[in-house]
C-alpha cells in the first residue's frame, strides 16, 4: 500500500513548530499564506522561462531554464533516495491543507512525492536567485531572499514540509545555481550540446529507482528543453522582442502549444493507466512533457519570423 512507504525522521521542534504555523493561519490566512506556494510550482516557473527566453532574453532564458530544470530532476532524485514521508502521514495532529496533487489520495505517494527536500523551496531558489545572478541588480536580489523565504514558510503552514525540508531546499536550490553558473563561465559555447547530453543521461539513473510523479515530469521538460536548445541554433535561431504586447502573444501561444499537447497526449491512455505507479506510465509522463515542451520550445520559435512579418504589415 502507497501510504506506508517510506522513511520517518524528523525533530520533535518541527512539528511544534508546524503546529504553531496552522494555528497562526488558520481560517482565511492560511488561503494568503498558501498563494505563496504558487511561486515555487513547476509550471509557473516554466512559464516565467517562457518569457525570459520568447520574448525578453533568449541567453537569459536558457540560463534561468537551465537552473529551474535542473533542479526539479535532482530534487526529486534525492527524494527518492531519503524517502522521507510528509508530515502529515505521521502526525495526526498536522493538517494537509494544500497537496502536490490535489485530485489524488493526500497519503499516495506516488502522486504526492515524498517531503525531503522540499521541491517548492528549491525551485523558488534556483528560479528567483538564477534571475538575480544573470542580472546582477538590487533588486532582483531583494526578491530572490524574500519570495523563497515565502515559499518554504507556506509550505511548512500547510503541513507538506518538515522545517529541515524547506532549509536544505534552499541549500539545493543554491548549490544548483552555482553549479549552472559555473558551467557557464567554463563551458564553450560549442561545447554546451555534449555537457547537455551528459547530465541528462547521469540523471537518467533515476528510471531504475524513482517511483514518483515529479521525477518523470522534470526529466521531460530538461529533455525536451535540451533538444529545444540544439534545434534552435541549428534549424531557428529565433530573435527576441522588446515589444511588449509580442511577447504577451509569444508566451500565451506557447504556453497554450503546451498544455494542449500535453492534453492530446493523453487521449490513447485510460486515467487508470496515467495514474498507475507502472515503469510503463511513468514512461508515457517523461515522454509526453518531453515532446510537449520541445515543441513548444523548439518548434514553435520557427513561427516567430512569420508572426512578426505579418504584425508589422498590419502595423
Amino acid at each position: 500500500m502507497e501510504a506506508v512507504m517510506g522513511n520517518t525522521f524528523y525533530f520533535q521542534f518541527e512539528v511544534i513548530f508546524m503546529e504553531m504555523l496552522q494555528r497562526m493561519f488558520g481560517g482565511a490566512a492560511i488561503s494568503v499564506i498558501s498563494f505563496f506556494s504558487s511561486f515555487g510550482e513547476e509550471m509557473i516557473l516554466v512559464l516565467i522561462m517562457g518569457f525570459l527566453y520568447w520574448g525578453i532574453d533568449k541567453k537569459m532564458g536558457t540560463f534561468v531554464g537551465y537552473s529551474i530544470l535542473l533542479g526539479c530532476v535532482m530534487n526529486p532524485l534525492v527524494k527518492n533516495i531519503a524517502m522521507r514521508r510528509r508530515p502529515y502521514f505521521d502526525n495526526p495532529q498536522i493538517k494537509c491543507l494544500r497537496p502536490v496533487d490535489k485530485e489524488a489520495n493526500i497519503y499516495d505517494i506516488s502522486a504526492q512525492g515524498y517531503s525531503f527536500p522540499s521541491g517548492h523551496s528549491c525551485n523558488s531558489v534556483t528560479c528567483y536567485s538564477s534571475i538575480a545572478v544573470y542580472q546582477k541588480k538590487k533588486i532582483f536580489f531583494y526578491i530572490a531572499t524574500l519570495v523563497p523565504l515565502l515559499v518554504g514558510l507556506s509550505r511548512m503552514a500547510v503541513g507538506v514540509h518538515y522545517p529541515t525540508d524547506v532549509l536544505v531546499g534552499w541549500l539545493f536550490g543554491l548549490l544548483i545555481v552555482g553549479f549552472v553558473t559555473l558551467l557557464d563561465k567554463i563551458v564553450p559555447e560549442e561545447k554546451r550540446g555534449i555537457v547537455n547530453l551528459v547530465i541528462f543521461l547521469i540523471a537518467c539513473v533515476g528510471f531504475f529507482f524513482c517511483k514518483t510523479d515529479d521525477y518523470y515530469s522534470s526529466m521531460g521538460l530538461m529533455g525536451g528543453f535540451f533538444l529545444s536548445l540544439e534545434f534552435d541554433k541549428r534549424f531557428v535561431d529565433f530573435k527576441n522582442t522588446q515589444k511588449p504586447l509580442r511577447v504577451i502573444v509569444r508566451v500565451l501561444c506557447g504556453a497554450a502549444i503546451f498544455f494542449a499537447m500535453n492534453k492530446v497526449l493523453k487521449l490513447p491512455f485510460s486515467s487508470e493507466f496515467l495514474e498507475s505507479p507502472t515503469f510503463y506510465a511513468y514512461f508515457v509522463r517523461f515522454f509526453r512533457y518531453f515532446l510537449a515542451l520541445f515543441v513548444a520550445v523548439g518548434v514553435y520559435p520557427m513561427a516567430f519570423a512569420p508572426m512578426d512579418k505579418i504584425w508589422k504589415d498590419e502595423h
